[in-house]
């Protein structure tokens, strides 16, 4: 018979009971080609709201157009490559990805100089500001484990018409735990005087 392949054979509760369980098939899971859109741009509002990435981006590009404006002084006279600012903003741009090794670049010692000095600064600050927010960024649940206590309560009060009599139970109790434990910590930090 064919459903019998389906079903198991489980313990007798009483004698002369035959008891049968189907045996359900775990469901696949689907391959995900698209990538998560939404989950993205939620994962770069966090980045950019929660660490200090727009700010230091503004710092470096307001060094870079100092540093173009610097090379293009130097460089305007002598007649090389680097004869309009817009041709000092791209040399300065390419500088900061490429170390410098983008040539022909400034032909002046004075140029040369602020050429090195902005190829070498650029690109340790443009690599650091992307390194070093994305860190802060995932540092932030460590520092701060109360705030994913506080998404996970959060969650489920927003799904309390789903939750079981238990689970709504344990959430209240957590919930008291916790406003219990921010009242005492309170009280310490106050200063005696009152």
């Amino acid at each position: 018979m064919e459903g019998q392949d389906n079903m198991e054979q489980l313990k007798q509760q009483q004698s002369g009971d035959r008891v049968f369980r189907i045996k359900r098939r775990k469901t696949r899971r689907r391959l995900r080609i698209s990538p998560d859109i939404p989950g993205v741009v939620r994962f770069l509002k966090d980045v950019v709201s929660e660490t200090p990435l727009i700010p230091l981006i503004i710092v470096l590009g307001l060094l870079w157009l100092l540093f173009s404006w610097g090379v293009h002084l130097a460089e305007r006279e002598v007649g090389g490559q680097i004869t309009s600012y817009g041709h000092a903003l791209w040399w300065t741009f390419a500088a900061m990805h490429t170390q410098g090794a983008n040539s022909p670049g400034p032909v002046t010692a004075l140029g040369i100089a602020i050429g090195s000095v902005w190829s070498i600064f650029s690109t340790v600050a443009f690599f650091g500001v992307i390194i070093g927010s994305l860190y802060a960024y995932f540092m932030l649940p460590r520092r701060r484990p109360s705030r994913e206590i506080v998404g996970a309560l959060q969650y489920n009060l927003e799904q309390m018409e789903k939750l079981s009599i238990d689970e709504l139970e344990l959430l209240k109790d957590t919930t008291v735990r916790i406003v219990n434990s921010r009242i005492k910590e309170m009280h310490k930090n106050e200063p005696s005087g009152k």
